[in-house]
């Protein structure tokens, strides 16, 4: 690249970084006013209704209640023992998870420039999740662990992470391939025994009824087609890019934007696409083990 045009680019990225961090602070006032942990209640009244034998899943709940529970069973598991507790405490404790999280997401990218670039354009969404107590939080910094064992964790508190499974198998990663499956069917066979009835309820909610009526980035909202050619179409340009230095931030975008119903507060998980996942096959193509994806393009 031209060194002027370098330049260029490295000011409108820093300009970008300075505006999203004014939005970001703002967007943090506005919800810690308005709507601090708002959605810790969907998790906690999940818990709630597994404690007391409630189906998880209730027919006829508006999907556009903040209190909603849109999730695989494994999170309201996870809420359960906070659920006996007052809504105070429990919440309390959860965000000191989220924010935990949000802290071990940055140590596992380092502290360097172009983290801080992406967390200042990504300011706005991260801010939103964060003050609302969002699961999107912890989904981040699983898929910044970028590991098999963590994406397929990641894909049971929201389904669509599954998917930077693309990057192993663009990759042709079998060993990465067969751990992904494997703690993915130990997790789904985990829900079953502990939750039976709402792992089998949660099947009967993967329909379009879940996308809902809200201010939704999503083109599903223009075009259920166009969406599907252009996931289609993503799927294909990930697999290509896997074995490039943007194979995994690649394979992040899909996990996060492959949703129908992409909220704003979503977009704070592409900071997860700056990790530099280790490779699980011992050698490839003369390639050993342990080296960053990106220092091997």
């Amino acid at each position: 690249m031209d060194a002027r045009l370098r330049r260029i680019l490295q000011l409108a990225l820093f300009a970008a970084a300075v505006v999203g961090t004014l939005a970001g602070i703002w967007e943090l006032a506005l919800h810690l006013s308005t709507d601090p942990l708002a959605d810790v209640h969907a998790y906690y009244d999940a818990g709630r209704r597994l404690n007391a034998g409630l189906p998880l899943y209730p027919a006829g709940a508006n999907p556009d209640a903040a209190d909603f529970y849109r999730y695989p069973p494994l999170l309201a598991i996870l809420f359960r023992p906070l659920a006996v507790l007052p809504f105070a405490v429990a919440a309390l404790l959860w965000e000191t998870l989220v924010v935990a999280a949000f802290v071990l997401t940055l140590r596992r990218l380092g502290l360097r420039r172009p983290v801080f670039l992406a967390l200042g354009i990504l300011a706005l969404p991260t801010a939103w999740a964060l003050t609302i107590g969002q699961a999107q939080v912890v989904v981040t910094l699983l898929l910044a662990i970028a590991a098999p064992w963590s994406v397929a964790l990641a894909a049971q508190l929201k389904v669509t992470p599954a998917l930077a499974v693309l990057f192993w198998l663009g990759r042709r990663d079998l060993r990465a391939l067969v751990q992904f499956a494997g703690w993915s069917l130990a997790l789904v066979a985990l829900q079953v025994v502990l939750a039976p009835r709402a792992s089998l309820d949660f099947i009967g909610t993967l329909t379009v009824g879940q996308v809902g009526h809200v201010n939704n980035w999503s083109p599903f909202m223009a075009s259920p087609v166009a969406w599907a050619v252009l996931l289609a179409a993503a799927v294909v340009a990930v697999v290509g890019l896997a074995r490039t230095r943007y194979g995994w931030a690649a394979a992040v975008a899909i996990s996060i934007l492959a949703t129908p119903r992409l909220l704003t507060y979503m977009f704070g998980s592409l900071l997860a696409g700056l990790a530099r996942p280790l490779a699980s096959e011992t050698v490839t193509g003369g390639r050993r083990r342990g080296v960053p994806e990106s220092d091997r393009a």
